[in-house]
């Protein structure tokens, strides 16, 4: 129905069934080659390949009273990634205040082997396309 189509897209920012979206498109979804263009702010330097999420200005109005200032902070001390510790973990199920706390536990917790744990599951998450829409 409309209302939770609407409901679906306050809560995750996307639909799974979204009407727009082709069947080539929701395989390039699911298997997260979607994200493949962000390799060029990569490339610029705008970007990692592991890192938080970016924060949408759409999110920072639906939900900043759920941001402390502190995360603020470090979200913008840290470069965004292509990939993440909830794209892995959650993918687009979760919550944005869940998803923003795994962000936060990356942002307090990085090491390499935790970059090099997301590179990997990375891989199995585009191989068996799982979790992703």
């Amino acid at each position: 129905s409309d209302e939770a189509a609407r409901e679906e897209f306050q809560r995750f920012h996307k639909l799974k069934r979204d009407p727009r979206i082709t069947a080539f498109g929701r395989w390039l979804r699911k298997t997260s080659l979607d994200e493949l263009p962000q390799l060029w702010n990569v490339v610029k330097g705008n970007m990692t390949l592991v890192g938080p999420r970016p924060i949408l200005p759409s999110e920072i109005d639906q939900y900043g009273y759920e941001i402390p200032e502190v995360d603020l902070v470090s979200y913008t001390s840290v470069r965004p990634g292509v990939t993440g510790l909830w794209q892995v973990t959650v993918r687009a199920e979760e919550e944005f205040s869940v998803r923003m706390q795994i962000d936060r536990y990356y942002v307090r917790n990085w090491s390499l082997f935790l970059d090099l744990y997301i590179v990997l599951r990375t891989v199995g998450v585009v191989v068996f396309g799982r979790g992703g829409y």
